[in-house]
């Protein structure tokens, strides 16, 4: 039995996922950071700052997905506005949790960067199903 044989096959679908997860995972770092940077010139101005920092994270995801999980080729441009405008569904269900938490929680208001966590990770299926179906599918290397 030759050692390659040995070796456990990891479903592709799955491994695309983690490659997406650990993007997303990297990508908290940019949106957090960048909320607290709003928050730092705009006190208190959580969904402000909220937004730009999404617009900020996503379009980080949305590059290095392109390179990384997906291996997109084509327009990017054109595939960065759709990246954007397919995963609403996920930035809504990120950005609601988000809120939900700044109004109920103190302690997210002190830390806004843990709803930020809990809104990513609400997102998360969201966005990759639609980043592999609208997005990134249209523009895979044959």
């Amino acid at each position: 039995m030759s050692i390659s044989a040995a070796r456990p096959t990891i479903n592709p679908l799955f491994s695309q996922f983690l490659r997406f997860a650990c993007v997303g995972a990297i990508t908290y770092f940019v949106d957090a950071g960048v909320l607290t940077a709003v928050l730092a010139v705009a006190p208190g101005r959580f969904y402000l700052g909220r937004l730009v920092s999404y617009v900020a994270a996503a379009s980080f995801a949305w590059a290095l997905n392109r390179r990384f999980t997906f291996g997109a080729s084509g327009s990017r441009w054109q595939q960065w506005l759709r990246y954007l405008l397919a995963n609403l569904s996920g930035g809504l269900a990120n950005y609601a949790v988000y809120a939900g938490l700044i109004e109920i929680s103190g302690f997210c208001r002190l830390y806004p960067a843990l709803a930020v966590a809990a809104g990513a990770v609400a997102g998360l299926a969201f966005n990759f199903t639609a980043s592999r179906r609208f997005v990134f599918a249209l523009s895979r290397p044959q």
